[in-house]
């Protein structure tokens, strides 16, 4: 595990309420200069600490306005069939999020689909003939509370 000291956790959580600030901007936030806050940044990135930046679109904005939570549970529990599963995940752009679980459901899927006859295409057509998967079971988000967001960081 990388070694944070408290201007390190400053700068993450600056980065993550706002990823586009510049280095001289994070600089006034963090209280270093400019060029400490590059040299920390770039350590952060080649540590794996900070893994990417990405904007954070509205689904319903891109017409993707369908949450949709998705249990599957895998016809058998073998590394080749759980390989097949996770080759299908990574393939399949609606699919958001993906997390093995414990517990009845094998995985849970977060989703985003423009519609319920795209939805009905993803489990009838993609996810259920595939020869990993024993079964699907969905719910549709009604409303989102929270979106998700910043770590609780320690030491900010």
């Amino acid at each position: 595990m990388t070694q944070l000291d408290t201007l390190d956790w400053r700068l993450l959580d600056a980065l993550q309420r706002d990823a586009s600030l510049t280095n001289a901007a994070l600089a006034d936030q963090v209280g270093l200069s400019a060029s400490q806050v590059s040299r920390r940044r770039q350590r952060l990135e080649q540590e794996g600490v900070i893994r990417g930046y990405r904007a954070a679109l509205d689904p319903a904005a891109v017409g993707l306005g369908v949450i949709v939570f998705i249990h599957v549970a895998l016809n058998t529990h073998s590394r080749d069939n759980a390989r097949r599963f996770r080759d299908l995940v990574r393939l399949t752009p609606a699919i958001l999020e993906a997390h093995a679980l414990t517990g009845e459901a094998d995985y849970l899927l977060k989703v985003a689909v423009g519609d319920l006859k795209a939805l009905a295409r993803l489990v009838n057509e993609i996810l259920m003939p595939h020869e990993s998967v024993a079964r699907v079971r969905s719910e549709i988000a009604l409303e989102t509370l929270k979106e998700p967001g910043q770590l609780p960081l320690p030491m900010t």
